[in-house]
């Protein structure tokens, strides 16, 4: 199984590759249009903003080959946020595979943002293996996706919100499945195992 990881000016790449390796899964670390298009599976990964990441993107028009690819693709964090329609942060269009706008939580009372650190999931339905229902992953973010149709998952913290979704081929986690332990080894294990979802909505 050929598995990529999209190379661009995203701060985990790293990270995912180390935890991939642990796994004993090979992969290749690129931004080549053909790479990509041919691979069995497809990570984006992404630690930064949202804006700058769109417009590197776009320049190279990566964002056109994401929204077309047919073959299972697993967002992270940035990833799964540049996967939505738009973002309040600094109001930038994304990809636009979901329909739905990134939102800025807004800090209340002892709850700061950025929301760091190790929170629990409620799976909803979906490709989450079930056993990580209750599990705590690690979460390092100052925006959300709102709950929506394609939710898989639940985290609260200030607002319940989208700790992954699930729409046809594309998988998204807001947490970073790399840093999350023996949750984060299910998170990637149920990616890898994902059928190949192709129809379109």
């Amino acid at each position: 199984m050929k598995l990529a990881i999209i190379k661009y000016n995203a701060g985990n790449i790293q990270s995912v590759s180390f935890a991939l390796e642990r796994l004993g899964i090979s992969f290749v670390i690129t931004d080549d249009h053909d790479t990509i298009a041919t691979a069995d599976r497809v990570i984006f990964p992404g630690v930064g903003e949202a804006r700058n990441t769109m417009a590197y993107l776009k320049e190279r028009k990566l964002d056109v080959l994401i929204r077309n690819l047919r073959q299972p693709v697993l967002g992270i964090c940035l990833g799964m946020q540049l996967l939505c329609k738009h973002s309040e942060e600094y109001d930038t269009p994304c990809v636009g595979v979901f329909d739905q706008t990134v939102k800025r939580f807004n800090p209340t009372g002892d709850l700061k943002v950025p929301h760091m650190g190790w929170n629990s999931l409620q799976v909803t339905n979906g490709w989450l293996d079930p056993s990580l229902n209750g599990a705590h992953v690690y979460f390092v973010h100052s925006y959300y996706v709102p709950k929506n149709e394609w939710t898989s998952a639940v985290t609260d913290y200030i607002v319940p919100f989208s700790a992954a979704i699930h729409k046809n081929n594309f998988f998204a986690v807001q947490f970073h499945p790399e840093k999350s332990a023996e949750a984060g080894v299910l998170v990637l294990k149920s990616f890898m195992n994902a059928g190949t979802l192709v129809e379109r909505n």
